[in-house]
């Protein structure tokens, strides 16, 4: 006991002086000077500490002791509060600027494995075939079962061109489904487009990053140039994109829209609480858009459909959406590291939440796949009869439809519904 009362009252004085000096500073931004604090829970943490220090069977590094009690204070929040030190703080900036090591997955916890949210296209995940919703239960054939998300994403990065073995729980199949990933250099191409045909667009953005909404601008721009000056219209391709920066997504929404809000924030502390509001030029001038969604859309995602469904600016097709409707704010410690904390809750313009929610899509459409199918011998058509008479129509391609439709059935469906509202909208 003599041993554990020195380094109770350093540890109390310690931790107490801390938690003084970070009181302080809250209390001097909010203006709350008469909040109390629970001393006798930080008794209990000191005593723990001091306790652990003499007692535990090995040595234990001071600084490693204190970052594990941030680091379980965070998770213990919710799945997307954490801490993050040099490593990983600066993994997170190299993600907002779409360059990073790995393996291009964006993954979140789940009862104590990880869950895949999205792999990001073109990368060592997307390649290999995992998908949303899969639960990661070995990394290395080491179970990931009790490690915290940080944890198991640092086992996940490496070297470019070292392998990683990831076992994954699949829903519908039976045995688990193991992946052998090679670690590649991640640099993201946040935004494709293309035209499928003559007047109508295809803009895909695979994650928000700091320059997405000028890569939109240039695309569309592209778009419109290669169809004379104007679109008929849009399909706005969201699958599988897991969100990023907020600004990325609300400059995204406000290049569709003309007026009204975007989307706004709402939490405990005044500066968390934020309102987005759409500035008056919509570069397609009201032409229709098909706003493509699924399970591994995620928070910004979510909000750009969420705005452009809110506003009637566009047509929401696919499946619900992953249901992240919360802000987390990267507050810096020192120089490098930082925690990333939920701070407050995304509304749409209408003022839904997003979280655990998602976005319902207007029209539900299943990711299928599409094969030819042989007929029967008497299923004829005039065109089929022998010297039949030519008819007079313009030239279509059909093995180019017929292509878009065995490649991607929800894209094709999409394209259909634009050019349906342009026949309704002419008409």
């Amino acid at each position: 006991m003599r041993m554990i009362r020195p380094l109770y009252f350093t540890a109390a004085l310690l931790l107490l002086a801390i938690w003084l000096g970070l009181g302080q500073t809250v209390w001097a931004e909010r203006q709350q000077a008469n909040a109390e604090l629970p001393l006798e829970k930080l008794q209990a943490v000191a005593e723990v500490y001091a306790r652990i220090r003499s007692h535990y069977v090995d040595e234990v590094d001071d600084e490693e002791l204190l970052e594990a009690a941030v680091r379980g204070m965070l998770s213990s929040l919710d799945p997307h509060s954490s801490y993050l030190d040099s490593d990983e703080f600066k993994a997170l900036q190299e993600g907002t600027r779409g360059e990073f090591g790995g393996l291009g997955i964006e993954v979140g916890m789940e009862d104590g494995f990880i869950k895949v949210i999205a792999p990001i296209d073109d990368t060592p995940a997307s390649r290999a075939g995992l998908r949303p919703g899969d639960l990661i239960t070995r990394i290395d054939d080491e179970p990931i079962k009790g490690k915290s998300l940080n944890e198991a994403v640092k086992r996940m990065r490496g070297e470019p061109g070292s392998t990683v073995e990831l076992t994954v729980v699949r829903e519908g199949e039976d045995r688990p489904i193991t992946f052998e990933l090679t670690r590649d250099v991640i640099q993201v191409q946040s935004v494709r487009s293309r035209m499928l045909e003559p007047g109508y667009g295809y803009l895909r953005i695979s994650q928000f990053q700091e320059r997405t909404g000028r890569d939109v601008r240039e695309a569309l721009s592209d778009l419109k140039k290669e169809a004379d000056g104007s679109l008929r219209g849009l399909v706005l391709d969201l699958r599988n994109n897991p969100g990023g920066v907020l600004d990325g997504a609300v400059s995204v929404s406000d290049i569709f829209l003309s007026n009204g809000r975007i989307v706004y924030t709402e939490g405990r502390d005044e500066r968390a609480e934020m309102d987005f509001n759409a500035t008056p030029v919509d570069m397609l001038h009201g032409a229709p858009m098909v706003v493509l969604v699924n399970r591994g859309s995620a928070s910004a995602s979510e909000i750009v459909a969420g705005a452009l469904q809110d506003h009637g600016r566009a047509v929401i097709m696919g499946s619900p959406t992953f249901g992240k409707g919360s802000v987390q704010s990267i507050l810096p410690l020192g120089r490098d590291s930082a925690i990333k904390l939920t701070t407050a809750r995304y509304y749409t313009p209408g003022g839904r939440s997003i979280q655990d929610e998602g976005i319902q899509p207007d029209i539900l459409s299943e990711d299928l796949k599409v094969s030819r199918v042989e007929r029967e011998r008497d299923d004829m058509s005039e065109a089929e009869l022998e010297r039949h008479l030519q008819g007079e129509r313009p030239e279509r391609d059909d093995e180019a439809e017929r292509t878009l439709a065995q490649e991607d059935f929800t894209l094709y469906e999409a394209l259909n519904l634009l050019k349906g509202v342009g026949i309704f909208t002419g008409r």
